[in-house]
């Protein structure tokens, strides 16, 4: 099993006849089974060109019904970028992975509230996007550094998981499936939501967890690990105690009231029983540690 994504899905990528979304798909389409899986684009207007070998539609609706795409990844500008997720939303998409990192805040809350009893699972804005190793690749992370293997990852930061799965795979420890949630405030998916996934997967053996500075969301993490994880988990914060409402780093990454320091959330998932690492280069081994 994997979670999200995998061989048997079928992407659709909207704003693929852009410079960045036909880049990104050039390359999603030479890794593993893409040649399968990449069956549509979208850009409004241009419905009935061809982009990378891929037919384009008007709107991902009529893509849904012409390839039966069931995942659509976006790289649309930023201020067209939330109204994208809402067409895919509203197509039914079962997995929306959105790349496209600065788009307006009040843009993503009408977003957010628009998705209020949908299925459909949203990944990002702002994030590097999933990947099940030689299987799919969906987003902008070097597809080259992944290994197939039983560790799942889980990442505020883009760069961090390029990090964590470079060590994981220079340890022989390959990956189930790396999960990048982006750093923006008003996302999709949070770390708790994925190490559920994780917990439930038979494949995934232990978790690399990597979060930053500012928000909760760790430390509601922590609290579902400690009643519920079966599974080893190896935790790094990136960051570090800043003033509050200082802002650092991700857009998310706001420490406001004294809450979200880094210090906060590592004691938060070191009393949840999580291996937490001060230092980001020995992740791969403390979770080799973890795993015995």
């Amino acid at each position: 099993m994997t979670i999200l994504i995998n061989r048997d899905s079928r992407v659709v990528t909207q704003g693929i006849t852009g410079k960045t979304g036909q880049f990104h798909t050039h390359h999603s389409i030479a890794y593993a089974s893409g040649k399968d899986c990449y069956v549509a684009g979208v850009t409004p207007k241009k419905g009935g060109q061809e982009v990378e070998g891929v037919p384009v539609f008007d709107t991902v609706a009529e893509a849904k019904s012409a390839t039966g795409c069931n995942v659509s990844v976006i790289y649309v500008p930023p201020p067209f970028a939330a109204a994208a997720i809402d067409e895919a939303v509203d197509a039914e998409m079962e997995v929306v992975i959105c790349i496209t990192e600065g788009i307006p805040v009040k843009d993503m809350i009408r977003t957010r509230d628009r998705m209020r009893g949908s299925n459909t699972v949203l990944v990002g804005p702002n994030c590097p996007g999933v990947i099940t190793p030689e299987e799919l690749k969906i987003g902008i992370m070097p597809g080259y550094i992944h290994q197939k293997g039983h560790i799942g990852v889980v990442s505020r930061s883009g760069t961090l998981t390029y990090e964590v799965v470079d060590q994981l795979s220079k340890l022989g420890l390959g990956q189930s499936t790396c999960v990048g949630i982006g750093g923006d405030p008003v996302n999709g998916l949070k770390h708790v939501d994925v190490m559920k996934m994780f917990n439930d997967d038979p494949d995934t053996h232990g978790v690399v967890m990597c979060g930053e500075i500012g928000g909760t969301d760790e430390e509601e993490c922590a609290a579902w690990i400690a009643d519920n994880m079966t599974k080893p988990v190896v935790g790094f914060i990136a960051g570090v105690t800043a003033p509050p409402g200082k802002r650092m780093g991700h857009a998310g990454a706001i420490i406001a009231g004294g809450k979200g320091t880094a210090d906060e959330k590592i004691r938060a998932l070191e009393a949840a029983g999580v291996s937490v690492t001060r230092n980001p280069s020995d992740m791969g081994k403390l979770m080799a540690e973890a795993l015995g």
